[in-house]
């Protein structure tokens, strides 16, 4: 299995103790907890990572 690469946590979240980092796989995204590194990550590929991004930036998830 293709290990991400390039982890990186919203800019945003500086000062947030609930971070998620973000990873590049080739055919899209691996998204991991930034305090529980060592309990893995899940991935999405391009069309998965793209619609959620889309429901997150319409505000679906708030509540």
């Amino acid at each position: 299995m293709e290990q991400p690469t390039g982890w990186r946590k919203s800019r945003y979240s500086s000062n947030n103790t609930a971070c998620l980092e973000v990873g590049r796989i080739q055919d899209g995204a691996a998204v991991r907890d930034s305090k529980d590194r060592a309990a893995g990550y899940f991935t999405a590929d391009r069309a998965q990572w793209s619609t959620f991004v889309a429901a997150v930036k319409a505000a679906r998830f708030q509540q």
